[in-house]
């Protein structure tokens, strides 16, 4: 074979790698998130934002389980990424007791997070979803409490309701025993969906929820201030691969455009509009966006 042949054929195989290579699609990102409310708003935001700065479908999975089962999705790339918080990793997955430094805790979330599985961390969204303990507000009146070291000085005693996750987590119950609060039943653990309509109906006093919960934002609830700082800092981020972030060199500049868009009071109305109102999560996520000057 001459050269003039073997230089033709070389320049054919060029072409054609560089012809299968702009043909070939990209690799397609999929959301995930936990199975509670604002989990899957947040999941639909993320979605969103993406298709509008790609230009292209994503995928979705929301609504997939408890922080374990999720995060686990993101370890063997069933999803690419999804919404977390930094106490959670820190409780769940770090297995180190919770520290109510918000700082301290994202940095030790991220820095461990690329180091164990080289997945990406970023800048909060811009509210704590920290545990809260909510009472009715005229329960909190009467007993002129504001505190949970206040709440330990009632004599009657509390009856407790709270989700599974907070019954087992070592920054949930174990966090709350620092305060020695006098109980006048056994806790009741529950699905978190029904605590709020357990407190409404008296079935019990006390409640373990979550600071952004829309319910808060609707009715007369009290939250008691952790004044002892036994619950860790929850600020809210993106976990992602850096492997699909790799790939696709605009998803991280089009995730960071998220970052610092949503206050607790926000997150609040957004969690409402779904729970309370019974709105779709995905329109409610498209009118957030469309309010943020992102869509």
């Amino acid at each position: 074979m001459g050269r003039k042949e073997i230089c033709g054929l070389t320049l054919l195989a060029l072409v054609s790698m560089a012809l299968a290579g702009c043909g070939s699609s990209p690799k397609t990102i999929v959301v995930g998130s936990k199975n509670f409310t604002e989990q899957v708003v947040l999941g639909e935001i993320i979605a969103q934002h993406l298709e509008h700065r790609l230009g292209r479908p994503v995928r979705r999975q929301l609504n997939l389980g408890g922080t374990l089962l999720t995060y686990q999705a993101l370890l063997n790339g069933q999803i690419s990424l999804y919404p977390e918080y930094t106490g959670t990793i820190e409780a769940e997955i770090l297995k180190e007791p919770p520290s109510p430094d918000s700082a301290q805790v994202f940095e030790r979330s991220r820095l461990e997070m690329a180091r164990r599985e080289q997945l990406d961390l970023l800048p909060s969204l811009g509210f704590d979803n920290s545990f809260a303990m909510v009472v009715r507000g005229e329960d909190a009146r009467r007993e002129k409490i504001s505190t949970l070291s206040q709440a330990a000085g009632v004599k009657h005693g509390w009856k407790l309701g709270m989700g599974y996750e907070f019954a087992s987590r070592i920054d949930g119950m174990p966090a709350l025993n620092k305060y020695h609060l006098p109980m006048s039943a056994p806790p009741r653990s529950m699905d978190l969906g029904l605590v709020y309509k357990a407190l409404s109906d008296g079935q019990v006093t006390m409640i373990a929820a979550n600071a952004t919960d829309g319910q808060l934002a609707r009715h007369d609830w009290t939250v008691l201030a952790d004044d002892q700082h036994a619950f860790g800092s929850y600020q809210a981020c993106i976990l992602a691969r850096q492997d699909v972030e790799a790939a696709e060199p605009r998803l991280k500049p089009a995730l960071l455009e998220l970052s610092g868009k949503l206050s607790s009071e926000t997150m609040r109305k957004l969690n409402a509009a779904v729970d309370v109102d019974h709105r779709p999560a995905a329109q409610v996520a498209a009118e957030f966006l469309a309010q943020s000057g992102l869509k």
